[in-house]
């Protein structure tokens, strides 16, 4: 796996300088922990035997935000890091404040109590998220932050994500020749993004928003509205938005870019409601609902973002941290785990964020910079639905080909 220092701005251009960095040797670690790990399927805690003494020697623990925003941190997430902490021996509780950035500061106060040497963190919000980092900090625990970023904080040890100014890029790469192919003069675009709460939603945004500005200054297409929905639509409130915005629009609405599949169906739901659609729409996180409505034809493309590498490339930092190694220079060999294809699609990045505010640094290092490892995300439409996440086993014909999914040509084919 390539590693890769780059000059980044917020638009996703970077410069790449190839630089080599050295293979981590996770068996030499797993060894050094040693043990087998029995995980609870509640909490999702394991003890590793004779961890004492060894290369890792404390616990470590992942923080989950919920289950409402997405599907993912409990059916994906929860158990990519679950096998790999417990196929390397280390002694892992896994905990979900589910929403509450209370409940998630007392787990990790918990963490800290138990003689955590990592937390992995996918904070509530950045505030909240800031304040876990500098308890940790305080208690010498090492810090991951985990898939969201939080901007304003002292910064974690390393940050574990997606390229995600690429993310909305590439929703803005397949939707943008299906609203050109409307051939409307100028199509009507809204722009549905997460919450702003999560640095990664104005990142989204970052990336789609590049192109749909381009198009606005020529005429090509008008911004009809451009709305952050609280918490992700967690409670819905992402139908209640785009509701609003077909009113105010009078149902004149081409495109939307929903910056993830469950913000995607609540824009289905209104769109439907209205009598609208099927229009050029796209999503994030390629969960089982977001591909079923890419083979109804309600939606046009999902972010694949193959979790399973991304929980893995978190593992082997906190692995690399809890023993006192470089976590930027991990080396994951996904091939066990994903398809070849995939495979030849993913790099893994090292480059640098900002903890003020976010933005991409010049380095990795330096002053207020924490190292990110930056993973490709993989676009999905209908026509390279088996090949990626069917090919991954991320997700099985089993769940996709239900109810009316079950009648598509796809399904009827793959069955």
């Amino acid at each position: 796996m390539r590693r890769l220092v780059h000059r980044s701005n917020r638009t996703g251009a970077r410069w790449r300088v190839v630089a080599l960095l050295f293979v981590f040797a996770l068996a030499a670690v797993a060894a050094g922990c040693g043990g087998d790990d029995e995980s609870a399927s509640g909490t999702g805690t394991g003890t590793a035997a004779g961890t004492g003494g060894g290369a890792c020697d404390k616990p470590i623990w992942v923080l989950l935000p919920d289950s409402a925003s997405s599907p993912r941190w409990e059916s994906d997430d929860r158990p990519y890091f679950d096998k790999a902490f417990t196929d390397a021996g280390i002694e892992h509780t896994i905990v979900n404040a589910e929403g509450d950035a209370a409940t998630q500061q007392s787990q990790a106060e918990q963490a800290i109590a138990a003689g955590a040497g990592v937390i992995v963190l996918t904070s509530i919000d950045t505030g909240s998220g800031g304040t876990i980092i500098d308890l940790a900090k305080e208690s010498d625990v090492q810090v991951i932050e985990y898939d969201r970023f939080n901007t304003g904080s002292s910064g974690g040890s390393a940050y574990v994500s997606f390229d995600n100014v690429q993310v909305g890029a590439t929703m803005a790469e397949v939707l943008e020749p299906a609203i050109e192919a409307l051939g409307k003069s100028p199509a009507n675009v809204v722009e549905l993004n997460g919450g702003e709460e999560d640095n990664n939603a104005f990142l989204f945004k970052d990336g789609y928003d590049a192109v749909v500005q381009e198009h606005v200054d020529d005429g090509s297409w008008k911004l009809v509205a451009d709305q952050f929905v609280p918490g992700w639509g967690a409670n819905g409130e992402g139908q209640g938005i785009m509701e609003q915005i077909l009113t105010d629009a009078n149902n004149k609405v081409d495109a939307v870019f929903a910056a993830n599949d469950n913000l995607a169906q609540q824009a289905i739901n209104a769109l439907e409601a209205a009598g609208v659609g099927p229009i050029p729409l796209s999503g994030q996180d390629a969960s089982a609902a977001g591909i079923q409505n890419i083979l109804l034809g309600k939606q046009t493309m999902t972010v694949y973002k193959p979790i399973q590498a991304e929980a893995e490339t978190a593992v082997q930092a906190a692995l690399a941290l809890c023993s006192g190694q470089d976590p930027s220079a991990v080396e994951p060999d996904f091939a066990g785990s994903l398809s070849e294809g995939t495979v030849g699609l993913l790099d893994l990045q090292t480059v640098g964020i900002k903890a003020a505010d976010g933005k991409p640094a010049d380095s990795p290092t330096g002053e207020g910079v924490v190292p990110y490892l930056a993973l490709t995300p993989i676009g999905v439409t209908v026509d390279n639905i088996a090949d990626t996440v069917i090919a991954d086993k991320f997700r099985t014909i089993e769940e996709i080909c239900t109810g009316d999914t079950a009648d598509t040509d796809f399904c009827k084919e793959n069955s």
